[in-house]
């Protein structure tokens, strides 16, 4: 029960909790890891927090590092072809048959995109933000990706 956020550039929660300029670009990926638990809120945790609480081991931290990673800078390039940048996004990570495996899908609900010539939001913050024109924002992203459909 671990979601792992991987951020490129400041956004959303981490501008409120750390004062960085929105739109920063970091000089590697930032990685942070949340414990998947109503109760409390999801809270943000560290790599020592999730072995302690069990919900990984030491070796299972690195294989889902490598894996966020690898797949952060494949959609990095993959946006950038298609004039997005890749803000930030979020991974929910579970165990499987005793493997950790990646159990989530990769939408506009789970990062953050934004226009790389106009900085316009095409994601979850249209919503969060009162923004409007959510539906017209995922169907460009949509269109971009060459994903036809009536809308």
């Amino acid at each position: 029960p671990i979601e792992v956020v991987i951020r490129n550039y400041a956004a959303g929660s981490l501008v409120k909790r750390l004062a960085f300029n929105r739109g920063k670009k970091f000089s590697k990926p930032l990685i942070e890891f949340y414990y998947k638990c109503d109760q409390l809120n999801d809270p943000i945790i560290n790599e020592s927090h999730a072995v302690l609480l069990k919900l990984v081991k030491e070796e299972d931290i690195k294989k889902i590092k490598k894996i966020s990673l690898k797949i952060n800078n494949l959609m990095i390039k993959y946006f950038k072809k298609i004039n997005l940048m890749l803000v930030d996004f979020k991974l929910e990570f579970g165990r499987f048959n005793g493997e950790v495996v990646l159990g989530d899908e990769f939408s506009p609900d789970g990062c953050r995109l934004w226009d790389k010539t106009t900085g316009k939001k095409m994601d979850k913050d249209r919503f969060r933000e009162e923004l409007g024109g959510v539906l017209e924002a995922y169907c460009e992203v949509a269109e971009r990706l060459g994903i036809v459909f009536d809308h």
